[in-house]
Protein backbone atom coordinates (compact mmCIF):
# COMPACT_ATOMS: atom_id res chain seq x y z
CA UNK A 1 0.00 0.00 0.00
CA UNK A 2 2.58 1.95 0.54
CA UNK A 3 4.58 1.59 -2.53
CA UNK A 4 1.46 1.94 -4.43
CA UNK A 5 0.91 5.35 -2.91
CA UNK A 6 4.38 6.92 -3.12
CA UNK A 7 4.02 5.52 -7.20
CA UNK A 8 0.66 7.63 -7.33
CA UNK A 9 2.16 10.37 -5.19
CA UNK A 10 5.08 10.39 -8.89
CA UNK A 11 3.08 9.90 -11.00
CA UNK A 12 1.14 13.33 -9.62
CA UNK A 13 3.84 15.24 -9.38
CA UNK A 14 5.46 14.14 -12.89
CA UNK A 15 1.72 15.47 -14.41
CA UNK A 16 2.06 18.55 -12.51
CA UNK A 17 5.27 19.47 -13.72
CA UNK A 18 4.15 18.68 -17.31
CA UNK A 19 1.35 20.86 -16.99
CA UNK A 20 3.68 23.48 -16.58
CA UNK A 21 6.21 22.60 -19.07
CA UNK A 22 3.94 22.50 -21.89
CA UNK A 23 0.96 24.62 -23.22
CA UNK A 24 -1.52 24.80 -25.64
CA UNK A 25 -2.76 28.03 -27.32
CA UNK A 26 -5.87 28.25 -26.23
CA UNK A 27 -4.55 27.80 -22.49
CA UNK A 28 -1.78 30.39 -23.39
CA UNK A 29 -5.31 32.87 -24.74
CA UNK A 30 -7.31 32.25 -21.32
CA UNK A 31 -4.40 32.39 -18.91
CA UNK A 32 -3.70 35.97 -20.57
CA UNK A 33 -6.80 37.27 -21.01
CA UNK A 34 -7.62 36.26 -16.92
CA UNK A 35 -3.86 37.43 -15.59
CA UNK A 36 -2.82 40.02 -16.94
CA UNK A 37 -2.01 43.22 -15.31
CA UNK A 38 -3.76 44.94 -18.67
CA UNK A 39 -6.72 42.71 -18.38
CA UNK A 40 -6.97 43.35 -14.03
CA UNK A 41 -6.12 47.37 -15.31
CA UNK A 42 -9.26 47.10 -17.79
CA UNK A 43 -11.62 45.45 -15.45
CA UNK A 44 -11.21 48.35 -12.48
CA UNK A 45 -11.63 50.99 -14.96
CA UNK A 46 -15.11 49.38 -16.48
CA UNK A 47 -16.44 49.24 -13.11
CA UNK A 48 -14.96 52.54 -12.05
CA UNK A 49 -17.41 53.90 -15.50
CA UNK A 50 -20.52 51.54 -14.32
CA UNK A 51 -20.02 53.30 -11.07
CA UNK A 52 -19.79 56.80 -12.15
CA UNK A 53 -23.15 56.14 -14.55
CA UNK A 54 -24.77 54.74 -11.50
CA UNK A 55 -23.76 57.45 -9.26
CA UNK A 56 -25.44 60.20 -11.32
CA UNK A 57 -28.78 58.38 -12.29
CA UNK A 58 -30.62 60.27 -9.29
CA UNK A 59 -29.03 63.48 -10.18
CA UNK A 60 -32.57 64.90 -10.83
CA UNK A 61 -33.88 64.53 -7.48
CA UNK A 62 -34.10 66.57 -4.37
CA UNK A 63 -30.34 67.75 -2.92
CA UNK A 64 -30.81 67.18 1.13
CA UNK A 65 -28.79 68.06 3.66
CA UNK A 66 -28.11 68.46 7.62
CA UNK A 67 -26.38 71.87 8.59
CA UNK A 68 -25.13 72.51 12.01
CA UNK A 69 -24.07 75.73 12.67
CA UNK A 70 -22.02 76.75 15.70
CA UNK A 71 -21.13 80.42 16.27
CA UNK A 72 -20.09 83.11 19.18
CA UNK A 73 -21.92 86.53 18.77
CA UNK A 74 -20.32 89.48 20.00
CA UNK A 75 -22.33 92.93 18.79
CA UNK A 76 -22.12 96.34 20.39
CA UNK A 77 -24.86 98.62 18.71
CA UNK A 78 -25.47 102.75 19.21
CA UNK A 79 -28.95 103.43 20.37
CA UNK A 80 -30.24 106.95 19.69
CA UNK A 81 -32.73 108.24 22.53
CA UNK A 82 -33.68 111.28 21.22
CA UNK A 83 -36.36 111.39 19.94
CA UNK A 84 -37.37 109.09 22.60
CA UNK A 85 -36.70 111.91 25.13
CA UNK A 86 -38.54 114.59 23.05
CA UNK A 87 -41.38 112.05 22.87
CA UNK A 88 -40.91 111.26 26.27
CA UNK A 89 -40.97 115.12 27.47
CA UNK A 90 -44.33 116.25 25.48
CA UNK A 91 -46.01 113.21 27.08
CA UNK A 92 -44.79 114.30 30.79
CA UNK A 93 -46.07 117.63 30.09
CA UNK A 94 -48.94 117.01 28.79
CA UNK A 95 -50.18 114.73 31.21
CA UNK A 96 -49.13 117.10 34.16
CA UNK A 97 -50.83 120.58 31.91
CA UNK A 98 -53.83 118.56 31.94
CA UNK A 99 -54.05 117.22 35.07
CA UNK A 100 -53.32 120.65 36.82
CA UNK A 101 -55.89 122.21 34.53
CA UNK A 102 -58.54 120.12 36.08
CA UNK A 103 -57.39 120.77 39.29
CA UNK A 104 -57.66 124.13 38.57
CA UNK A 105 -61.06 124.40 37.32
CA UNK A 106 -61.99 123.01 40.08
CA UNK A 107 -60.47 125.21 42.84
CA UNK A 108 -60.44 128.32 40.88
CA UNK A 109 -57.28 128.66 42.35
CA UNK A 110 -54.62 130.62 39.76
CA UNK A 111 -51.19 127.74 39.96
CA UNK A 112 -49.40 128.98 36.46
CA UNK A 113 -46.19 129.42 38.61
CA UNK A 114 -46.77 125.77 39.79
CA UNK A 115 -47.29 124.31 36.37
CA UNK A 116 -44.05 126.12 34.56
CA UNK A 117 -42.03 124.95 37.26
CA UNK A 118 -42.99 121.27 37.72
CA UNK A 119 -42.83 121.41 33.47
CA UNK A 120 -39.01 123.33 33.72
CA UNK A 121 -38.22 120.05 36.32
CA UNK A 122 -39.73 117.72 33.90
CA UNK A 123 -37.78 119.24 30.89
CA UNK A 124 -34.91 119.03 33.14
CA UNK A 125 -34.55 114.95 34.45
CA UNK A 126 -35.43 114.21 31.14
CA UNK A 127 -32.39 116.35 29.58
CA UNK A 128 -30.34 114.33 32.10
CA UNK A 129 -30.81 111.47 29.59
CA UNK A 130 -27.84 111.00 27.10
CA UNK A 131 -29.11 111.23 23.33
CA UNK A 132 -27.68 107.66 22.39
CA UNK A 133 -26.70 104.63 24.25
CA UNK A 134 -24.54 102.08 23.33
CA UNK A 135 -25.74 98.37 23.75
CA UNK A 136 -22.91 95.16 23.75
CA UNK A 137 -25.12 92.14 22.89
CA UNK A 138 -23.46 88.43 23.34
CA UNK A 139 -24.43 85.42 22.51
CA UNK A 140 -23.53 81.60 22.05
CA UNK A 141 -25.34 79.47 19.44
CA UNK A 142 -25.82 75.94 18.03
CA UNK A 143 -28.53 75.63 15.30
CA UNK A 144 -29.09 72.31 13.26
CA UNK A 145 -30.75 72.57 9.90
CA UNK A 146 -32.26 70.99 7.22
CA UNK A 147 -31.71 72.10 3.89
CA UNK A 148 -32.84 71.20 0.23
CA UNK A 149 -32.54 72.26 -2.94
CA UNK A 150 -34.08 70.79 -6.17
CA UNK A 151 -33.63 71.61 -9.84
CA UNK A 152 -36.40 72.41 -11.97
CA UNK A 153 -34.87 73.73 -14.85
CA UNK A 154 -31.27 73.15 -16.03
CA UNK A 155 -31.72 73.69 -20.08
CA UNK A 156 -30.43 70.24 -20.16
CA UNK A 157 -27.53 70.02 -18.09
CA UNK A 158 -28.50 67.17 -15.89
CA UNK A 159 -29.99 65.13 -18.99
CA UNK A 160 -26.39 65.58 -20.58
CA UNK A 161 -24.48 64.75 -17.79
CA UNK A 162 -26.27 61.14 -17.50
CA UNK A 163 -25.53 60.51 -20.96
CA UNK A 164 -22.25 61.27 -20.64
CA UNK A 165 -21.67 58.92 -17.92
CA UNK A 166 -24.06 56.18 -19.28
CA UNK A 167 -21.64 56.79 -23.17
CA UNK A 168 -18.45 56.38 -20.57
CA UNK A 169 -19.42 52.94 -19.51
CA UNK A 170 -20.33 51.73 -23.07
CA UNK A 171 -17.02 53.05 -23.71
CA UNK A 172 -15.01 51.45 -21.14
CA UNK A 173 -16.93 47.96 -21.88
CA UNK A 174 -15.86 48.56 -25.53
CA UNK A 175 -12.20 50.01 -24.40
CA UNK A 176 -11.73 46.68 -22.08
CA UNK A 177 -12.96 44.08 -25.32
CA UNK A 178 -10.58 46.18 -27.32
CA UNK A 179 -7.53 45.30 -25.02
CA UNK A 180 -8.94 41.65 -24.89
CA UNK A 181 -7.95 41.43 -28.53
CA UNK A 182 -4.66 43.24 -28.64
CA UNK A 183 -3.58 40.92 -26.09
CA UNK A 184 -5.35 38.18 -28.33
CA UNK A 185 -2.51 38.95 -30.63
CA UNK A 186 0.11 39.57 -28.57
CA UNK A 187 -0.17 36.26 -27.79
CA UNK A 188 -0.69 35.03 -31.76
CA UNK A 189 2.21 36.66 -31.54
CA UNK A 190 4.35 35.35 -28.83
CA UNK A 191 3.24 32.17 -29.06
CA UNK A 192 3.44 31.23 -32.79
CA UNK A 193 6.75 32.93 -33.15
CA UNK A 194 8.04 30.44 -30.08
CA UNK A 195 6.99 27.64 -32.48
CA UNK A 196 8.78 29.31 -35.53
CA UNK A 197 11.57 29.77 -34.07
CA UNK A 198 11.23 25.46 -32.42
CA UNK A 199 10.84 24.87 -36.33
CA UNK A 200 13.89 26.55 -37.46
CA UNK A 201 15.93 24.87 -34.69
CA UNK A 202 14.54 21.79 -36.05
CA UNK A 203 15.60 22.57 -39.39
CA UNK A 204 19.40 23.82 -38.67
CA UNK A 205 20.00 20.91 -36.25
CA UNK A 206 18.48 18.22 -39.10
CA UNK A 207 21.15 20.27 -41.71
CA UNK A 208 23.48 20.71 -39.07
CA UNK A 209 23.15 16.79 -38.16
CA UNK A 210 23.32 15.72 -41.59
CA UNK A 211 26.13 18.09 -42.64
CA UNK A 212 28.16 16.50 -39.76
CA UNK A 213 27.41 12.90 -41.10
CA UNK A 214 28.62 14.20 -44.51
CA UNK A 215 31.92 15.22 -43.31
CA UNK A 216 31.82 11.84 -41.29
CA UNK A 217 31.86 10.08 -44.36
CA UNK A 218 34.23 12.20 -46.32
CA UNK A 219 36.95 11.74 -43.62
CA UNK A 220 36.51 8.04 -44.17
CA UNK A 221 36.50 8.62 -48.10
CA UNK A 222 39.81 11.17 -47.56
CA UNK A 223 41.49 8.09 -45.87
CA UNK A 224 40.59 5.64 -48.62
CA UNK A 225 41.88 8.23 -51.26
CA UNK A 226 38.72 8.39 -52.98
CA UNK A 227 38.19 12.46 -52.25
CA UNK A 228 40.91 15.12 -52.02
CA UNK A 229 41.28 17.35 -49.11
CA UNK A 230 40.18 20.48 -50.51
CA UNK A 231 36.63 17.95 -50.99
CA UNK A 232 36.83 16.88 -47.59
CA UNK A 233 37.30 21.09 -46.53
CA UNK A 234 34.09 21.70 -48.29
CA UNK A 235 32.39 19.59 -46.14
CA UNK A 236 34.16 21.00 -43.11
CA UNK A 237 33.32 24.28 -43.93
CA UNK A 238 29.66 23.68 -44.62
CA UNK A 239 29.35 21.89 -41.17
CA UNK A 240 30.82 24.63 -39.37
CA UNK A 241 28.65 26.68 -41.06
CA UNK A 242 25.15 24.97 -40.19
CA UNK A 243 26.85 24.22 -36.37
CA UNK A 244 26.94 28.44 -36.82
CA UNK A 245 23.61 28.48 -38.25
CA UNK A 246 22.02 25.89 -35.41
CA UNK A 247 23.47 27.80 -32.61
CA UNK A 248 21.75 31.20 -33.49
CA UNK A 249 18.54 29.33 -34.14
CA UNK A 250 18.58 28.28 -30.70
CA UNK A 251 19.67 31.75 -29.18
CA UNK A 252 16.19 32.90 -30.93
CA UNK A 253 14.34 30.00 -29.68
CA UNK A 254 15.27 30.74 -26.21
CA UNK A 255 14.51 34.32 -26.36
CA UNK A 256 11.21 33.58 -28.22
CA UNK A 257 10.33 31.38 -25.14
CA UNK A 258 11.23 33.54 -22.28
CA UNK A 259 8.59 36.39 -24.34
CA UNK A 260 6.03 33.87 -23.95
CA UNK A 261 7.19 32.85 -20.18
CA UNK A 262 6.94 37.41 -19.58
CA UNK A 263 3.48 37.72 -21.49
CA UNK A 264 2.01 34.62 -19.56
CA UNK A 265 3.63 36.01 -16.21
CA UNK A 266 5.69 32.53 -15.95
CA UNK A 267 8.65 30.17 -16.05
CA UNK A 268 7.54 27.31 -16.60
CA UNK A 269 6.87 26.98 -20.28
CA UNK A 270 8.83 24.75 -22.02
CA UNK A 271 6.51 23.06 -24.33
CA UNK A 272 4.12 24.51 -26.60
CA UNK A 273 1.44 21.91 -28.23
CA UNK A 274 -0.26 23.71 -30.86
CA UNK A 275 1.98 23.78 -34.11
CA UNK A 276 1.94 26.08 -36.66
CA UNK A 277 -0.63 25.44 -39.34
CA UNK A 278 -2.36 26.83 -42.89
CA UNK A 279 -6.04 26.43 -43.71
CA UNK A 280 -6.13 24.96 -46.97
CA UNK A 281 -9.55 26.95 -48.01
CA UNK A 282 -10.52 30.37 -46.92
CA UNK A 283 -13.78 30.05 -45.44
CA UNK A 284 -14.21 34.48 -45.21
CA UNK A 285 -15.13 36.61 -47.97
CA UNK A 286 -13.45 39.32 -48.72
CA UNK A 287 -16.68 41.44 -49.42
CA UNK A 288 -18.29 40.19 -46.47
CA UNK A 289 -15.46 40.93 -44.37
CA UNK A 290 -15.06 44.38 -45.58
CA UNK A 291 -18.99 45.16 -44.96
CA UNK A 292 -19.68 43.65 -41.72
CA UNK A 293 -16.14 45.30 -39.96
CA UNK A 294 -18.03 48.50 -38.82
CA UNK A 295 -20.80 46.56 -36.52
CA UNK A 296 -17.94 43.98 -35.47
CA UNK A 297 -14.85 46.12 -34.73
CA UNK A 298 -14.22 47.37 -31.62
CA UNK A 299 -12.02 50.52 -32.33
CA UNK A 300 -14.95 51.83 -34.83
CA UNK A 301 -17.21 51.45 -31.81
CA UNK A 302 -15.37 53.36 -29.72
CA UNK A 303 -15.29 55.95 -31.94
CA UNK A 304 -18.77 56.11 -32.81
CA UNK A 305 -18.77 56.58 -28.82
CA UNK A 306 -16.58 59.24 -29.48
CA UNK A 307 -18.75 61.10 -31.36
CA UNK A 308 -21.73 60.40 -29.06
CA UNK A 309 -19.44 62.27 -26.46
CA UNK A 310 -18.72 64.98 -28.51
CA UNK A 311 -22.36 65.32 -29.71
CA UNK A 312 -23.17 65.38 -25.44
CA UNK A 313 -20.98 68.01 -24.77
CA UNK A 314 -22.62 70.11 -27.32
CA UNK A 315 -25.75 70.02 -25.19
CA UNK A 316 -23.73 70.94 -21.93
CA UNK A 317 -21.91 73.73 -23.41
CA UNK A 318 -25.63 74.90 -24.86
CA UNK A 319 -27.03 74.23 -21.85
CA UNK A 320 -24.68 76.74 -19.62
CA UNK A 321 -26.60 79.78 -22.06
CA UNK A 322 -29.50 79.19 -20.60
CA UNK A 323 -31.20 79.84 -16.97
CA UNK A 324 -31.63 77.76 -14.44
CA UNK A 325 -34.83 77.57 -11.77
CA UNK A 326 -34.43 75.80 -8.79
CA UNK A 327 -36.49 75.03 -5.54
CA UNK A 328 -34.63 75.68 -2.14
CA UNK A 329 -35.41 75.43 1.19
CA UNK A 330 -34.36 74.92 5.27
CA UNK A 331 -35.97 74.14 8.52
CA UNK A 332 -34.68 74.68 11.21
CA UNK A 333 -34.39 71.38 13.76
CA UNK A 334 -33.67 73.54 17.16
CA UNK A 335 -36.55 75.08 19.51
CA UNK A 336 -37.20 77.98 17.21
CA UNK A 337 -38.55 75.54 13.96
CA UNK A 338 -37.93 78.66 11.70
CA UNK A 339 -38.08 77.50 7.88
CA UNK A 340 -37.93 78.89 4.66
CA UNK A 341 -39.14 77.42 0.82
CA UNK A 342 -38.41 79.36 -1.94
CA UNK A 343 -37.91 79.23 -5.93
CA UNK A 344 -35.14 81.06 -7.43
CA UNK A 345 -33.72 81.37 -10.93
CA UNK A 346 -29.98 82.35 -12.10
CA UNK A 347 -29.45 83.30 -15.60
CA UNK A 348 -25.37 84.49 -16.20
CA UNK A 349 -25.58 87.60 -17.89
CA UNK A 350 -21.38 88.11 -18.03
CA UNK A 351 -18.76 85.87 -16.70
CA UNK A 352 -15.99 86.75 -19.33
CA UNK A 353 -16.14 83.40 -20.70
CA UNK A 354 -17.29 83.10 -24.82
CA UNK A 355 -20.72 80.64 -24.28
CA UNK A 356 -21.44 80.69 -28.19
CA UNK A 357 -17.53 80.21 -29.13
CA UNK A 358 -17.34 77.29 -26.05
CA UNK A 359 -20.60 75.61 -28.82
CA UNK A 360 -18.51 76.36 -31.69
CA UNK A 361 -15.49 74.64 -30.48
CA UNK A 362 -17.72 71.34 -29.35
CA UNK A 363 -19.73 71.41 -32.89
CA UNK A 364 -16.05 71.34 -34.33
CA UNK A 365 -15.02 69.01 -31.89
CA UNK A 366 -17.83 66.67 -32.68
CA UNK A 367 -17.34 67.14 -36.77
CA UNK A 368 -13.29 66.22 -36.12
CA UNK A 369 -14.41 62.47 -34.43
CA UNK A 370 -16.57 61.90 -37.34
CA UNK A 371 -14.05 62.76 -40.10
CA UNK A 372 -11.16 60.42 -37.71
CA UNK A 373 -14.44 57.75 -37.78
CA UNK A 374 -14.42 57.70 -41.52
CA UNK A 375 -10.22 57.52 -41.81
CA UNK A 376 -9.82 55.15 -39.26
CA UNK A 377 -12.26 53.14 -41.39
CA UNK A 378 -10.13 53.58 -44.60
CA UNK A 379 -7.80 52.26 -43.16
CA UNK A 380 -9.14 49.08 -41.50
CA UNK A 381 -10.22 48.48 -45.30
CA UNK A 382 -6.70 48.86 -46.02
CA UNK A 383 -5.66 46.18 -43.55
CA UNK A 384 -7.91 43.87 -44.40
CA UNK A 385 -7.71 43.76 -47.96
CA UNK A 386 -3.76 43.22 -47.75
CA UNK A 387 -3.92 40.56 -45.03
CA UNK A 388 -6.42 38.57 -46.95
CA UNK A 389 -4.17 38.77 -49.51
CA UNK A 390 -1.46 37.55 -47.75
CA UNK A 391 -3.67 34.81 -45.46
CA UNK A 392 -4.08 33.59 -49.57
CA UNK A 393 -0.93 33.94 -51.11
CA UNK A 394 0.80 32.27 -47.61
CA UNK A 395 -1.80 29.28 -48.33
CA UNK A 396 -0.83 28.76 -52.19
CA UNK A 397 2.67 29.06 -51.68
CA UNK A 398 2.30 25.95 -48.70
CA UNK A 399 1.25 23.87 -51.46
CA UNK A 400 3.85 24.70 -54.12
CA UNK A 401 6.61 24.04 -50.95
CA UNK A 402 5.32 20.66 -50.15
CA UNK A 403 6.12 20.07 -53.61
CA UNK A 404 9.34 21.56 -53.72
CA UNK A 405 10.44 19.48 -50.49
CA UNK A 406 9.51 16.35 -52.48
CA UNK A 407 11.92 17.40 -55.08
CA UNK A 408 14.51 18.58 -53.07
CA UNK A 409 14.60 15.21 -51.06
CA UNK A 410 14.87 13.36 -54.26
CA UNK A 411 17.24 15.40 -55.25
CA UNK A 412 19.45 15.28 -51.68
CA UNK A 413 19.29 11.47 -52.28
CA UNK A 414 20.00 11.64 -55.82
CA UNK A 415 23.32 14.23 -55.50
CA UNK A 416 24.43 11.26 -52.66
CA UNK A 417 24.51 8.28 -54.69
CA UNK A 418 25.97 10.16 -57.82
CA UNK A 419 28.71 11.60 -54.98
CA UNK A 420 29.74 8.37 -53.64
CA UNK A 421 30.06 6.86 -57.35
CA UNK A 422 32.12 9.77 -57.94
CA UNK A 423 29.64 11.37 -60.20
CA UNK A 424 29.18 14.20 -58.40
CA UNK A 425 30.69 16.61 -56.41
CA UNK A 426 30.98 17.77 -52.88
CA UNK A 427 29.12 21.34 -53.73
CA UNK A 428 26.26 19.10 -55.20
CA UNK A 429 25.59 17.49 -52.69
CA UNK A 430 26.22 20.28 -49.98
CA UNK A 431 24.12 22.77 -51.89
CA UNK A 432 21.30 20.19 -52.22
CA UNK A 433 21.61 20.11 -48.08
CA UNK A 434 20.99 23.09 -48.20
CA UNK A 435 18.24 23.48 -50.19
CA UNK A 436 16.15 21.09 -48.12
CA UNK A 437 17.13 22.79 -45.40
CA UNK A 438 15.95 25.96 -46.45
CA UNK A 439 13.07 24.86 -48.06
CA UNK A 440 11.70 23.59 -44.52
CA UNK A 441 12.83 26.61 -42.68
CA UNK A 442 10.93 28.70 -45.69
CA UNK A 443 8.35 25.96 -45.05
CA UNK A 444 7.92 27.22 -41.57
CA UNK A 445 7.88 30.98 -42.01
CA UNK A 446 5.43 31.03 -44.42
CA UNK A 447 2.74 28.90 -42.04
CA UNK A 448 3.50 31.75 -39.84
CA UNK A 449 2.87 34.23 -42.58
CA UNK A 450 -0.27 32.97 -42.63
CA UNK A 451 -0.72 32.79 -39.04
CA UNK A 452 -0.37 36.24 -38.54
CA UNK A 453 -1.99 37.64 -41.70
CA UNK A 454 -4.74 36.15 -40.09
CA UNK A 455 -4.20 37.29 -36.79
CA UNK A 456 -4.27 40.53 -38.56
CA UNK A 457 -7.61 39.94 -40.81
CA UNK A 458 -9.76 39.15 -37.67
CA UNK A 459 -8.44 41.64 -35.26
CA UNK A 460 -8.98 44.54 -38.52
CA UNK A 461 -12.35 42.72 -38.47
CA UNK A 462 -12.86 42.06 -35.00
CA UNK A 463 -13.41 39.03 -34.51
CA UNK A 464 -9.97 38.04 -33.62
CA UNK A 465 -11.80 36.04 -30.77
CA UNK A 466 -13.06 33.16 -33.58
CA UNK A 467 -9.10 32.45 -34.43
CA UNK A 468 -9.15 29.57 -32.09
CA UNK A 469 -11.67 27.82 -34.78
CA UNK A 470 -9.35 28.30 -37.53
CA UNK A 471 -6.45 26.03 -35.52
CA UNK A 472 -9.28 22.70 -35.59
CA UNK A 473 -10.63 23.14 -39.09
CA UNK A 474 -10.99 19.93 -41.40
CA UNK A 475 -8.68 21.61 -44.02
CA UNK A 476 -6.06 22.26 -42.54
CA UNK A 477 -2.26 21.44 -42.42
CA UNK A 478 -0.03 21.35 -39.28
CA UNK A 479 3.85 22.09 -39.70
CA UNK A 480 4.96 20.19 -37.23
Amino acid sequence: MVQVSFVSFASLISCELYAQQSISYMQAEQAVLKESFTTQANTALEQAAKLEAEAVKNIALPRVDLNVRAYALHKEIDIPLGALKNHLDQSLTQGVDSQINQWQQGSGANISGLQDGINQGIHDGIGLIPNQYQVSLDDEVIRPTVSFMMPIYTGGLTTSAKEVANINAERSQLNTRQQQDTQRFEIIQAYFNAQLQKQLVESSQYNFNAMQTHYNNALKLEKQGFISKGQRMQFEVAKNNAQRTYQNSDASYKASLFRLNNLLQSSDVTALTTPLFVNTTQNQSLNNLLKSFPEQSALIQKMQKDTQLAKANVKVQSAAKKPNVFAFGEYSLDNKQDWIVGIAARYNLFSGIDSNKNVQAAELQRYATELLTSRTKQEIENIIYTSHSEAITAQQSDTLLQQNLKAAQENLRIQELSFKEDMGTATQVIDAQNSLSALKAETALNAYKYVMSLATLLQSHGSIDQFQSYINQPNTRYIR
